[in-house]
């Protein structure tokens, strides 16, 4: 097993470590369901690296990979959302938008096609996680200030998803329309 896969079995197995410390890990620390989060957030930047960089993309980590990184930021999102931190219809189209993509993912894959991720899509997950982060940290430190970066982080994650979101269907409309022949 390579190192990029244990790294993403790392991240799924953070996951429920995650939410158990949402629940957990109040008053003083407030910050570490943000540092689980966090550090899971990084294992899916460094298990892709890894996995390019020393040419082991290997069939599992393709299909493991993606689940692992939804898992992660639907549990957050929804976490969130029950603690009245994330506006429910934000968490909806966040997550709708992964269900989307997926699927036309798994139509494209039919055809022996592949729809690697655009750099949009990219920048969406890191305004994503960004976002998270902030929220899971109570808007710290900035909350300091009383400035609402934790606010202005998840409204540019919801334009991102929603642009990355159409740019994906625009690009791929004609997956839904091919015929069999």
């Amino acid at each position: 097993m390579t190192i990029a896969n244990k790294l993403t079995i790392l991240r799924v197995c953070l996951i429920p470590l995650f939410v158990l410390s949402f629940y957990l890990c109040g008053g003083a620390l407030f910050f570490v369901p943000a540092l689980l989060f966090s550090l899971a957030a990084v294992t899916d930047y460094l298990d892709g690296y890894l996995a390019r960089s020393r040419g082991e993309v290997t069939t599992f980590g393709k299909f493991m990979d993606p689940i692992a990184d939804k898992l992660l930021v639907a549990a957050a999102f929804v976490l969130l959302v029950s603690d009245g931190r994330l506006s429910a219809w934000v968490c909806v189209v966040f997550l709708g938008r992964e269900f989307l993509i997926s699927g036309f993912r798994l139509v494209a894959a039919g055809e022996n096609i592949v729809i690697a991720a655009s750099r949009l899509a990219k920048v969406k997950t890191v305004t994503q996680l960004v976002a998270a982060i902030l929220l899971l940290l109570w808007n710290w430190p900035f909350s300091l200030i009383s400035f609402p970066m934790d606010q202005i982080a998840v409204w540019a994650a919801l334009g991102f998803t929603i642009w990355s979101g159409g740019e994906y269907i625009f690009k791929n409309k004609g997956l839904l329309s091919a015929r069999k022949g």
